[in-house]
C-alpha cells in the first residue's frame, strides 16, 4: 500500500511541477507583451530571441551606424512593418564631426526601410532653433535630414558611434 501511495504521490507531484513550470513560461510570455519601454529586450533574451546590435541593423538597412547615441542599445524592430523603436536611457544631445547636433528623446520611433528612416518622432536638430526631424535618408556619401526643409550632411560624420550628453529637456 505504501508503494502505491508513493507512486501516486510522486506522479501527482511531477504533474503539479510541470503545471507550475508551464505557468512560469506563460507568465513570461504575458509579461513580454505587457511591458513597455527598454526592459522588453530583457524578456526577449530570456525567451531566447536575440537581436543584432543597433549599429548592425542600421548598416543592414544602408543607414549610417552612428545616427543614434552609443548608449542606445535597446530597441524593438518589427521587420514586417519596418517599425523601429529605439530606447535611450536619458534625453541627450550628440555632436557630430561636421559640427551638427542632434537632440534625442528617451524614445525614438519611425519606420526603417532600405536607405531611409521615415515618420521619425523623438529627434530634433538645431537650425537656428531646435526643429523636429521627420525623416533621415541615405544617398551614397550624403545623409538627408528632413526638418521642415531637407538638409544634406556628410554621411562620414555619422559613421562613428558617439556618446550623448545628458540634458534636462527634449
Amino acid at each position: 500500500m505504501d508503494q502505491i501511495l508513493n507512486k501516486v504521490g510522486s506522479y501527482w507531484f511531477s504533474q503539479r511541477a510541470n503545471k507550475e513550470i508551464n505557468s512560469v513560461g506563460d507568465d513570461i510570455n504575458s509579461l513580454s507583451t505587457s511591458i513597455e519601454g527598454g526592459t522588453k529586450w530583457l524578456v526577449n533574451k530570456l525567451k531566447g530571441k536575440m537581436q543584432k546590435p543597433l549599429p548592425e541593423l542600421l548598416k543592414e538597412y544602408d543607414m549610417a551606424v552612428g545616427i543614434f547615441p552609443r548608449d542606445a542599445t535597446n530597441y524593438e524592430f518589427t521587420e514586417a512593418t519596418g517599425k523601429l523603436i529605439v530606447y535611450i536611457p536619458a534625453v541627450c544631445e550628440v555632436g557630430y564631426k561636421d559640427s551638427s547636433v542632434l537632440r534625442f528623446s528617451t524614445i525614438v520611433s519611425g519606420y526603417l526601410e532600405k536607405g531611409k528612416l521615415t515618420d521619425v518622432d523623438g529627434i530634433k536638430t538645431k537650425v537656428m532653433i531646435w526643429v523636429k526631424v521627420t525623416a533621415i535618408s541615405s544617398d551614397g556619401s550624403k545623409l538627408h535630414f528632413t526638418a521642415g526643409m531637407k538638409k544634406s550632411r556628410s554621411r562620414e560624420a555619422y559613421e562613428v558611434l558617439r556618446d550623448g550628453v545628458t540634458i534636462d529637456k527634449f
